[in-house]
């Protein structure tokens, strides 16, 4: 069984500390697909949490579940 750094309640605590600020977000999709966009973190829910692209044209999923960040498929990470 691997070990986990951190756990659920982190990963909601320190997504919660980006609220309406600019992230970058990168989505594991599989298969080496990669999709990375920035964003405004816009809702942060007790399941997910949405992010809403800068680019208008944009087609992808922008709500996440803590469970995605904490697997490692979705990071996220403040623009400075």
């Amino acid at each position: 069984m691997i070990k986990q750094k951190s756990d659920i309640s982190s990963v909601k605590k320190t997504i919660s500390d980006y609220f309406q600020k600019q992230v970058d977000v990168t989505v594991n999709l599989g298969r080496n697909k990669i999709l990375r966009f920035c964003g405004r973190l816009t809702g942060v829910y007790p399941a997910l949490f949405t992010v809403l692209p800068d680019d208008k044209s944009f087609l992808g999923k922008t709500s996440y579940s803590y469970a995605e960040v904490l697997c490692g498929s979705v990071k996220i990470r403040p623009l400075s």
